[in-house]
């Protein structure tokens, strides 16, 4: 004990340990990660979108390489500050995300491709606009065509079909963002392109606002304990989007998953600061197969409804 110097009562004064200091550098740690995380994402969305401007990178080679670096950061944060440990996803799952991921990402690129046309004769030579307003205005019209879109595919009992089984999932994370029907995607993408391409936006600004909406998407879906404060009220987060996967449809509502405005502008908007869903999926989980079996799910839509009515979150 010849480290250790009595207190004036005789008794040793405890070491504050290398325990106490690893866990108080752990905290710092992802305390600041919290703080940090959707702030560096921002950036980086910016920094890949003003390179790939400024020195005429290929869109078609970015866009996927950007969207891979945004699913890997987002799962390394789930896993460093989680908010929910018991969503990360499981070997099995990994394997059905992993295949709904490439159906979604198929299913995009025909969405795309369908709208092709359409944007080659409409799409101006020389935008109207400065590339600096072009971008805002696109990014509203295409957040606007998204939630009217995506509201529909909640109300409707046929376009349920198809979208309910992206809420099947009873967590919410990066990896089960993919999990999606095939003519859902083709049906909201090929809506939203669409609408840019009439209303005549460049190609520059609708690549822009697609790695930013990307951006967003993944990260709405994200299983990671980040809190954006007021910003909820303009954009989109995990906080919100949590609700809208929620079964309780009076907590739901959050059909914006870029913007929070429409929300807002059109009453879906129920989040509050500290509010959680009392459980995420479907209310009737019987009326959609699980997720695991793909084949079965891609084919549901066609199948014998077992109750009526629209869909719920």
């Amino acid at each position: 004990m010849e480290n250790c110097e009595p207190l004036p009562g005789g008794v040793p004064e405890p070491h504050s340990g290398p325990a106490w200091q690893k866990g108080s550098s752990v905290r710092s740690a992802h305390t600041a990660l919290r703080v940090s995380a959707y702030p560096f994402l921002l950036v980086a969305t910016v920094l890949v979108a003003t390179a790939a401007l400024c020195l005429d990178w290929d869109p078609g080679r970015v866009s996927p390489l950007f969207l891979l670096g945004t699913i890997a950061y987002l799962a390394a944060l789930e896993r460093l500050i989680p908010h929910q440990r018991s969503w990360h996803p499981s070997p099995g799952e990994w394997r059905w995300y992993g295949a709904y991921f490439l159906l979604t990402t198929a299913a995009s690129a025909l969405a795309q491709y369908l709208v092709t046309t359409a944007v080659a004769m409409v799409t101006p030579d020389a935008p109207a606009l400065h590339l600096g307003a072009e971008i805002p205005a696109a990014l509203l019209t295409g957040s606007l065509a998204s939630y009217l879109v995506h509201r529909l595919g909640h109300v409707n009992r046929i376009l349920w079909r198809l979208h309910g089984v992206h809420h099947v999932p009873q967590k919410v994370n990066v990896a089960n963002n993919g999990v999606n029907h095939v003519l859902d995607i083709v049906l909201a993408q090929g809506a939203v392109q669409l609408s840019l391409a009439l209303v005549g936006f460049s190609q520059d600004s609708v690549f822009v606002v697609g790695l930013f909406v990307a951006a967003q998407g993944y990260f709405v879906h994200a299983n990671i304990d980040v809190r954006i404060g007021r910003l909820n009220h303009v954009l989109a987060s995990p906080e919100q989007h949590r609700l809208h996967h929620s079964i309780d449809l009076s907590e739901a509502g959050h059909y914006g998953s870029d913007l929070s405005i429409w929300d807002h502008l059109f009453d879906s908007y129920t989040w509050r600061p500290g509010r959680e869903p009392i459980a995420v999926g479907i209310g009737d989980p019987a009326s959609f197969p699980p997720t695991g079996e793909i084949a079965t799910t891609l084919l549901h839509p066609w199948r014998r409804a077992k109750r009526a009515g629209a869909g719920s979150a």
